[in-house]
């Protein structure tokens, strides 16, 4: 199904607000492809939507711009994505040159913000990778310039296009357990991806916001999308006791680390050459280091965090994650007036021992599983098949809803606005300021969105 610029533009106010409310379409008459640019050009906008876009959508979207502060980087991936458009370090200049429909934010977090409200306020409709931003503040000034300029904004919230955690939204709203009162959300992040953060920039709070908000809001949206209710209130708790200072041995990077021969966590870069090609090849021109040592003095985020979140709903959130786990994935634990139901992703030892009793065949087929155990009843299994493509289904999905059926209806609500975007982030900040004060922190006090009993008005 192919979608001309009207129709695509016409729908996305639509899809930003998810199906809460229609809303007046825009007025772009010719059918032409749609002209989109992209700032930044890490590893998530070479290789999510750059590499995305440019090899499945060519047929209704061409780049007509990237933008980097580093022109070594812009180089590289311009030539790395096959792409013929000019390339920019000013993003006010590409978007006056290019005159694009769409911007996309790949940037550090700590910058989102200011592309998503310069694109906004130079008239286009922006998608940003999460988190929105980093702080409050930050958060404010981009609900603000988005109801002033009339455009839209999209989180790319993959999370909820899962096919799994789909299913586990449809028994939701199915009132398969009746009104949810409690949920039990634990992420492993393990010694070879958690590790990784604090290699890179999001180990510093001034960057990323901490773990807390880049990476937890991630899960945070998809539980506000599962309980669908807005969080209220937050406590909670968290330390670096593994990385930073807390390691054992200390260098300039892994490449030149005397230390490399006994550091369990030694990771040679010279091994990737997407990265030495992106990142080391280009370090002259803005002196970022993707090899940072794990253990350096400035590491400034929590590898370690706990937290409990009250919903206007009164459901009640209890939400950890580790970054130097054994392995990797999550369980999840949703209680209602009904029932439960039990979800996990990865977890070897519930894998394995389903196997060692002839229980998980639909495992072996390429399946997953979610229990549903309603009161005064015997568990029941729902077998949800697997779907390929980048996080298991949830990133051709996610696109294919944006770019090619933007305009057709969406049961789950799975499209995320700037609302969401919000409501997920503050959880984050929320708890850091918890952690900091020792106090619990009121979402209503950090931005002027009040929190909803309901997630969406329907």
């Amino acid at each position: 199904m192919k979608t001309n610029r009207r129709q695509f533009i016409s729908s996305l106010s639509m899809l930003a607000a998810g199906s809460a409310m229609p809303l007046s379409a825009f007025s772009f008459g010719k059918p032409e492809k749609l002209k989109v640019v992209l700032v930044g050009t890490g590893i998530r906008g070479n290789l999510f939507w750059g590499k995305r876009l440019s090899e499945h959508y060519s047929d209704i979207l061409e780049f007509v711009g990237l933008c980097d502060i580093n022109p070594g980087r812009l180089a590289f991936s311009k030539k790395n994505l096959g792409l013929s458009c000019p390339t920019f370090t000013d993003f006010e200049q590409m978007v006056k040159e290019t005159a694009p429909d769409v911007v996309i934010v790949t940037t550090r977090d700590s910058n989102h913000h200011e592309f998503i409200i310069k694109g906004l306020n130079m008239g286009c409709d922006v998608i940003s990778e999460k988190p929105l931003t980093i702080d409050e503040f930050k958060a404010q000034a981009v609900i603000d310039a988005e109801r002033r300029s009339g455009k839209k904004l999209i989180i790319g919230f993959n999370a909820r296009w899962v096919p799994y955690n789909t299913k586990v939204k449809e028994l939701l709203m199915d009132n398969t357990i009746g009104e949810i009162t409690s949920v039990d959300h634990h992420y492993y992040l393990n010694t070879d991806h958690g590790a990784s953060y604090f290699r890179r920039w999001h180990g510093l709070r001034q960057e990323s916001g901490t773990l807390l908000v880049h990476k937890s809001t991630h899960h945070l949206d998809r539980l506000n999308w599962w309980i669908d209710s807005d969080p209220e209130e937050v406590y909670a708790y968290g330390s670096l006791d593994h990385y930073g200072l807390s390691g054992p041995y200390r260098g300039d990077n892994c490449r030149t680390c005397p230390h490399k021969n006994e550091c369990r966590f030694f990771w040679d870069i010279t091994e990737s050459e997407i990265d030495m090609r992106l990142y080391v090849d280009n370090e002259k021109h803005d002196g970022y280091i993707r090899d940072n040592c794990l253990f350096r003095e400035e590491i400034n985020i929590y590898d370690k965090m706990s937290l409990q979140v009250k919903y206007k709903s009164g459901a009640i959130l209890n939400y950890s994650l580790i970054a130097y786990s054994p392995y990797e994935g999550w369980r999840v634990t949703i209680n209602g007036t009904k029932g439960r139901i039990e979800a996990w992703v990865d977890i070897p030892y519930i894998d394995d021992l389903q196997e060692s009793l002839g229980q998980n065949q639909e495992y072996e087929r390429g399946s997953d599983t979610i229990l549903v155990h309603k009161l005064w009843n015997d568990y029941e299994k729902v077998v949800v098949p697997r779907q390929g493509g980048g996080h298991g289904g949830g990133d051709p999905n996610m696109t294919d809803k944006i770019f090619r059926t933007p305009g057709v209806p969406d049961p789950y609500q799975r499209s995320a606005g700037v609302r969401d975007g919000a409501m997920s982030m503050l959880i984050g900040v929320a708890a850091r300021k918890s952690i900091e004060s020792g106090e619990l922190v009121k979402i209503a006090e950090l931005t002027d969105l009040e929190p909803r009993v309901k997630r969406l008005i329907t």
